[in-house]
């Protein structure tokens, strides 16, 4: 079956981006809440438990990418059967992963003093605000987390958008309600807690309504068991990249420099994942529709869409790198003071590392959405090594410097180069590698200009931080996009992209009048 990709994904993009909305506007609320009424070493605590809980999350070994994949098949043919076995066998490994999540937890115990630098904050019980933690993302596999893959195989993503959009609200007004009536970081937590568990119910609650024929049952042939366990192995390699990479540098913080710093640098990193998680709403949107279209369309095809996508996110981070680079300092001048702000070349840092990241994830997402698993097992395996290396060695010589740049060199130098290549032995034809590794580097050199024009120009705006943030927003909107178009106007990909973007518009208005049609009374 042919599923309705440019719906899917219209729909997809539209509830997700009004739940990154509030993940968006929410985490600043949280933050100065926290600091203002508990401290600013609590924010650094509360990163320090999320990071070692991704470490721990490794055990998941990339168990939900691998039998997502497994469904694109079955749903691609309308193969309940097997949809059913495949349930079984993820509510299997579910509750087998929560198990060993739950034991490495409870091992790593009397090591967290080791990891803080200083003394914790308010003297608070750091075993207990662990175990709760634990408990949450314990949680998280325990309670129907198999339910998720259904809807997630069929691309309505939207529906899971919808779920957690209602639990974040109820979530983060009652944290709210904790900060400012108890100041109490314990229920703080425990509102955590709840609000993962509802998360799970409610969703599993809307995949039971949504298909009620695919529910856990049945077994699959012993080859196909194997096919997916190898997934698996390999997709663990995957995992301990991307921990490493999104957790090394909080640890690092933490150990060598302290709470205190890790909060500020996370002030500066949240802003990068909150825009980040705005750009991942419009990939996730897309991930299902890929995986399907490498299924049932030609490789030129294919290739055509990936130098498509890799335009539009391309102009998009660069556009954010603009931004970052004008609007970082002034407004956090503005949010947290000027004794919690980084020195501006950490800023620029920060800014690279923005912009490499994303492409980074593009690469990820054909990589995934294909089900190259096997064949870039060991990638992810050099690049963590080299990332963990780099940061251990260079936060001695440059202190925040080094952590920083320590992940933009591995991933610039290590992994995008060889996951390049892997893309284009499988997934794509090697003829083509040239002209798309040509057209990347030309967006880079793209944005570097970009960027570098913009901010100079932004430089000779010095004004009180709310009407500087105003000016030099509308230069990074206008001067920096303008300067985009000049560069872009006349590339096969520009008008591509305009293409797809009346595509997304007009499903947009046929999704809107089929669901008005149907309200319509006969």
């Amino acid at each position: 079956m042919r599923t309705e990709r440019t719906k899917n994904a219209v729909r997809n993009l539209t509830v997700g981006l009004l739940l990154k909305a509030i993940q968006l506007l929410m985490p600043f609320v949280m933050r100065t809440a926290i600091i203002s009424l508990l401290g600013v070493a609590y924010l650094g605590l509360n990163s320090l438990f999320t990071s070692i809980l991704q470490v721990l999350n490794l055990a998941e070994l990339g168990v939900g990418s691998a039998m997502v994949y497994a469904m694109y098949h079955p749903v691609a043919e309308n193969d309940t059967r097997t949809l059913c076995a495949l349930m079984r066998l993820y509510r299997l490994y579910y509750r087998v992963i929560g198990g060993v999540v739950l034991a490495l937890g409870l091992l790593l115990l009397p090591f967290l003093p080791r990891l803080i630098h200083g003394e914790v904050p308010g003297a608070l019980n750091l075993y207990l605000l662990y175990l709760m933690n634990l408990a949450a993302t314990v949680a998280s596999y325990w309670l129907f987390a198999y339910r998720n893959s259904i809807l997630q195989a069929h691309q309505r993503v939207d529906l899971v958008s919808k779920a957690t959009l209602l639990t974040d609200g109820l979530k983060y007004a009652a944290q709210l309600a904790v900060l400012f009536f108890l100041r109490d970081y314990y229920a703080y937590v425990l509102a955590l807690l709840l609000s993962q568990a509802l998360n799970n119910l409610l969703i599993a609650a809307i995949s039971y309504r949504k298909y009620p024929d695919c529910r856990p049952a049945g077994t699959l042939p012993k080859a196909e068991v194997q096919a997916i366990n190898r997934n698996i192995r390999d997709l663990f390699t995957a995992k301990i990249g991307s921990v490493v990479v999104n957790s090394a540098d909080t640890l690092v913080i933490s150990a060598f420099l302290g709470l205190s710093v890790l909060a500020v640098y996370q002030n500066y990193y949240m802003l990068l994942t909150a825009v980040t998680g705005v750009i991942s709403v419009f990939l996730s949107a897309c991930t299902a529709g890929i995986g399907n279209s490498l299924i049932l369309e030609s490789r030129e095809k294919n290739f055509v869409d990936f130098q498509t996508l890799t335009f539009v996110i391309a102009w998009l981070a660069g556009f954010c790198t603009c931004c970052f680079a004008g609007l970082y300092q002034p407004f956090m001048e503005l949010w947290m003071g000027k004794s919690l702000m980084l020195e501006y070349p950490i800023v620029l840092c920060l800014c690279g590392y923005f912009f490499v990241y994303q492409l980074n994830r593009l690469l990820n997402l054909y990589k995934d959405a294909s089900g190259m698993w096997h064949e870039d097992r060991f990638r992810p395996l050099v690049t963590a090594g080299t990332n963990l290396a780099l940061n251990l060695i260079l936060v001695r010589v440059w202190g925040l410097y080094g952590v920083v740049l320590s992940t933009v060199l591995s991933m610039l130098l290590v992994g995008m180069p060889w996951l390049l290549w892997h893309l284009f032995h499988v997934v794509f034809d090697t003829g083509n590698a040239k002209r798309y590794v040509g057209g990347l580097l030309y967006d880079v050199a793209v944005t570097g200009l970009v960027c570098g024009t913009t901010t100079l120009l932004n430089g000779r705006i010095q004004c009180s931080p709310p009407v500087t943030i105003a000016l030099r927003l509308l230069v990074c909107v206008f001067f920096s996009n303008g300067l985009f178009l000049l560069f872009y106007h006349k590339q096969p990909e520009f008008r591509k992209s305009l293409r797809l973007l009346r595509s997304v518009v007009s499903g947009k208005r046929s999704i809107r009048k089929r669901e008005s049609d149907r309200r319509e009374p006969l």
